[in-house]
């Protein structure tokens, strides 16, 4: 029995100092992600109060309202500019990724990716309208070159939305990408080239295959965020432009129907468990493919051994 016990204190020491390391992040995790979430998800459940917040009374009323009609538009046309803004980020992310992988200077091209960073959203986005607007600076250039008579409408439009978020969240595409490909190893295209191959279809087959968890963290890095954004709609959007984020806001600040507001957080909630889930599974299938190669090559690596010990 003494020496069980003797055995087991080194254990009880490790146990207890994993947990005093552990229970600073464990308490910040509860108080500021776990608890605002469980409020969330209690709020939606409740009745909305007379004038603003809550009735301590269970309700589904909150649910029942998500599937109004002009609510259902709302979603449907969220779920559309934040697809067609994803993919806008991924298609000019895989270009400026790929570049900056084969580029020398990569430090001087991360740094002006990071750049937009510094500046303030709002800043950022009052400079597109200065740029779209009708007396905006490329209308002025339009209208010197003799182009148009009249000021072209670029802004306040589902196209303008579109193109200040591929504005906004294309360095959340371009970081984790340019971090897959450039651990990618690029002989494999000369291979493929060597085989038939043509450029793009080196590409396809063989590079965007090895880079697939980086297309997942891209695409989930920038559809969760795109699909609750507020500001850009409601400042570069006109009323036809409103999104989710422009409704659970003015649920809020405005209807004060807490449970409604609640209840179309807990879709981006879900929407976001959904993301993370599948990035890690992506991130697990791919890691099982890289042992059963590595594996592969260490069997084919004993039998050549095995051959050449026999040839001896």
């Amino acid at each position: 029995m003494n020496r069980n016990a003797e055995r087991r204190k080194p254990e009880l020491r490790e146990r207890r100092l994993g947990l005093s390391y552990s229970s600073p992040m464990g308490l910040w995790f509860t108080i500021f992600f776990v608890a605002p979430l469980a409020i969330i998800i209690l709020y939606s459940f409740l009745k909305r109060g007379l004038y603003g917040g809550v009735e301590w009374e269970f309700s589904l009323t909150a649910y029942k309202q998500m599937f109004n009609a002009n609510f259902g538009k709302v979603l449907v046309r969220t779920i559309w500019i934040s697809v067609v803004a994803t993919l806008g980020c991924i298609l000019l992310a895989l270009p400026t990724g790929y570049a900056m992988a084969r580029s020398k200077r990569q430090t001087l091209l991360l740094f002006l990716i990071i750049i937009p960073f510094w500046t303030n959203s709002l800043i950022r986005i009052y400079a597109w309208i200065s740029i779209l607007s009708t007396e905006g600076f490329l209308n002025e250039i339009l209208k010197a070159l003799g182009l148009v008579d009249e000021g072209l409408h670029l802004i306040y439009n589902h196209g303008s939305v579109i193109l200040v978020l591929i504005y906004m969240y294309l360095p959340f595409a371009v970081l984790p990408l340019f971090t897959t490909i450039d651990k990618f190893d690029f002989s494999l295209l000369d291979a493929a080239r060597d085989l038939g191959a043509t450029k793009f279809g080196a590409i396809r087959k063989v590079m965007l295959p090895n880079i697939r968890s980086g297309l997942v963290t891209a695409v989930i890095f920038t559809f969760i965020p795109i699909f609750g954004a507020y500001t850009v709609p409601l400042l570069v959007g006109g009323k036809d432009s409103t999104m989710i984020g422009n409704i659970i806001v003015d649920q809020v600040s405005k209807t004060r129907n807490w449970p409604l507001a609640s209840a179309f957080s807990m879709i981006l909630t879900l929407i976001s468990t959904i993301g993370v889930i599948w990035m890690m599974m992506s991130s697990q299938k791919e890691q099982a493919q890289k042992k059963v190669v590595t594996n592969q090559q260490k069997a084919e690596m004993n039998i050549r051994k095995h051959h050449k010990g026999g040839e001896a």
